[in-house]
């Protein structure tokens, strides 16, 4: 059976998985001295295990996983501006976290509506997504918590 497909859309996912972990990092350091930043660090500790899952799952498929992020990606984009930011204000970082979060997400709602993608691949994007929207919803949430202040 040809997995190229599959192959494919994982390592574009995992990808944007570290640009997502790389984000928190840099929103971590962004944020050092906030209550924000346990939770930056849990996240991109996530975005960590995630990405090894994935890398896992294109190893089974006997493909070569990606082990970087692209600076192309839109989410690694946003979380960059945030190392020029360094002194932003706790909103400025949390809307800056949460666009990466809407960027990351569209990505895997994406890959769900392949109907190339096998099932048993499917599966494993179901399952990784559930992780990155339950971030995504987090992050959402703070943000509009913040912005109600």
């Amino acid at each position: 059976m040809n997995h190229d497909h599959d192959i494919k859309t994982l390592n574009s996912l995992i990808e944007k998985v570290i640009d997502s972990a790389d984000g928190y990092t840099e929103a971590a350091k962004a944020s050092a001295a906030s209550p924000f930043a346990s939770i930056f660090n849990r996240r991109g500790e996530e975005r960590r295990r995630l990405t090894q899952q994935l890398q896992d799952e294109v190893r089974s498929l006997g493909g070569s996983p990606e082990d970087d992020g692209t600076l192309l990606a839109g989410a690694h984009r946003m979380f960059l501006n945030l190392r020029n930011s360094m002194s932003s204000d706790e909103v400025t970082v949390i809307d800056q976290v949460e666009a990466g979060e809407d960027h990351i997400k569209h990505k895997f709602e994406d890959a769900l509506a392949d109907r190339d993608v096998s099932q048993p691949v499917l599966l494993v994007i179901e399952q990784a997504y559930a992780v990155v929207k339950d971030g995504h919803d987090e992050i959402r949430d703070l943000k509009h918590s913040l912005h109600a202040q």
